[in-house]
């Protein structure tokens, strides 16, 4: 981004993505390709063994353009997809998907009574701080419920940075987001009060912990 370049939201960036544009997420060590083209088709085999670990009425946190959130509604359960970006809410609708603008932080309909919270996507990283991300959740869920997040890969550790998002709609202005790998997932959620019931492998590098509230 040259001085002359003003960042955009990161919203219209994400929402072109959404739409079709390239787009890279921008780092000090690098870029990568921002995989929004496997957000916005159906759910693969892998995406089916995280839903799997889901139970009961679920609330999918940065649901996206609602393909995790569709897949659990064809199953006849209750899910409610949430996302701070109009054109994920947008095409969650689209899909069929209850679907509501809403920020994690801020009120959630059916707090402390959801069975499962699911982060898909590596969304553990939304805001750049898992553990106060976790200890939202646990206001969300049940007593009973759990918390179904996607991690990285063993031996990523936690790994905090700025970032930006570059597509043709501009750069967007910078904003934190963390990287947990199944490796250090155990020590987040116990900062946040919550337990590691199990981690879990999917097809050939995806990796998924179920973390529940402490008997």
């Amino acid at each position: 981004m040259t001085l002359l370049e003003r960042p955009v939201p990161v919203g219209e960036v994400f929402a072109s993505a959404l739409r079709g544009q390239p787009c890279v997420v921008v780092a000090d060590d690098g870029e990568a390709l921002l995989p929004a083209h496997a957000w916005t088709r159906d759910a693969d085999p892998d995406d089916h063994q995280i839903l799997g670990l889901c139970v009961g009425p679920t609330v999918d946190v940065g649901c996206g353009p609602g393909r995790m959130a569709h897949a659990i509604a064809r199953t006849g359960r209750p899910v409610l997809g949430i996302d701070v970006v109009p054109e994920a809410v947008r095409q969650s609708l689209g899909r069929g998907v209850a679907a509501l603008l809403r920020d994690v932080f801020g009120p959630v309909p059916g707090e402390g009574r959801w069975a499962t919270a699911l982060l898909a996507d590596g969304n553990i990283g939304i805001g750049g701080d898992p553990v106060a991300l976790l200890e939202r959740l646990r206001q969300l869920i049940a007593p009973t419920g759990r918390i179904v997040a996607e991690v990285a890969p063993h031996g990523v550790g936690v790994r905090t940075r700025h970032v930006r998002l570059r597509s043709a709609a501009g750069v967007s202005e910078p904003f934190p987001w963390t990287v947990v790998g199944a490796d250090a997932v155990g020590a987040v959620a116990e900062a946040a009060g919550l337990r590691l019931s199990a981690t879990h492998r999917h097809g050939q590098g995806r990796f998924s912990a179920v973390l529940e509230v402490p008997a």
